[in-house]
């Protein structure tokens, strides 16, 4: 009998997984808290709830959502840096509630490098988390929280920034200047590989792990999006010239190369 997977927020990144999972043969759920979505949703086989997180509530059938799956992938981001309006691990800690309460047994948690805060150089899933930002601190609360729980089996994906389609860091940095971060690396992950790294947890069934998701290339940010500027006939973004030996990390994705895990898409057009 086909496993059923529940993708909890079925947005940029959630709804192109959910299909892709869906063609692999598994029977799929996913939420949304816009109507016009979960129309999508159904439309294309996959059976659709409207919940939405919040402090101290949860709206929305959740206990429906959850009862029977076989994993769960938790797919919410935090919001952006300091900027919570919420907390986010209260929404979290209320999710894993009803996650233990509808024996769920394999979770999928969709974290960030941004828990490594500001480390210079090589980073790994082995090096010490050291949040900087509020959402950071909130998403390694909420890794632990799952982590720490020995009656789920657990895997972290912390991917890099994201790009694909309609979304590219070069479009807001378009025009600017005055940018002094020039000599730090790109950390980078394009969608497609984003789908296959959690594809590839799920198949091969690579539980109890951590995983970075960040392309195996890192030109300086000066380098990059200067070039990614000009393909896209944008107005270049202007860095400091006075630039000196590159900084900043680079995140490494070791435990997926290790696996023989394979990145796909090029984050340089």
């Amino acid at each position: 009998m086909s496993k059923t997977i529940g993708v909890l927020g079925c947005g940029w990144l959630g709804y192109p997984l959910a299909r892709i999972l869906l063609q692999e043969g598994f029977v799929l759920r996913g939420t949304s808290t816009t109507l016009a979505k979960l129309d999508l949703l159904q439309n294309k086989g996959i059976e659709a709830f409207r919940i939405a997180l919040h402090e101290k509530q949860i709206s929305g059938p959740i206990d429906e959502f959850l009862h029977g799956l076989d994993i769960l992938i938790v797919n919410i981001p935090p919001g952006m840096r300091n900027s919570l309006s919420e907390s986010y691990f209260k929404k979290i800690e209320l999710l894993y509630h009803h996650i233990r309460e509808n024996n769920v047994g394999k979770i999928v948690f969709v974290s960030s490098t941004s828990v490594y805060g500001n480390a210079v150089g090589p980073v790994s899933e082995e090096t010490q988390v050291e949040p900087v930002t509020n959402s950071a601190k909130h998403l390694v609360k909420s890794e632990q929280l799952f982590f720490e729980d020995d009656q789920l089996e657990t895997s972290v994906v912390r991917f890099g920034g994201l790009i694909g389609p309609d979304r590219h860091p070069v479009t807001m940095l378009s025009g600017k200047t005055g940018l002094k971060n020039g000599n730090e690396a790109v950390n980078l992950i394009h969608l497609n590989d984003c789908i296959n790294l959690i594809k590839s947890i799920i198949l091969n069934d690579w539980w109890h792990e951590i995983f970075n998701g960040v392309y195996p290339d890192h030109p300086t940010k000066a380098d990059y999006y200067v070039h990614e500027a000009r393909f896209r006939r944008l107005e270049i973004p202007h860095y400091e010239t006075t630039i000196m030996n590159r900084s900043g990390k680079i995140i490494e994705s070791k435990n997926f190369l290790i696996k023989n895990g394979h990145f796909y898409t090029p984050i340089r057009s």
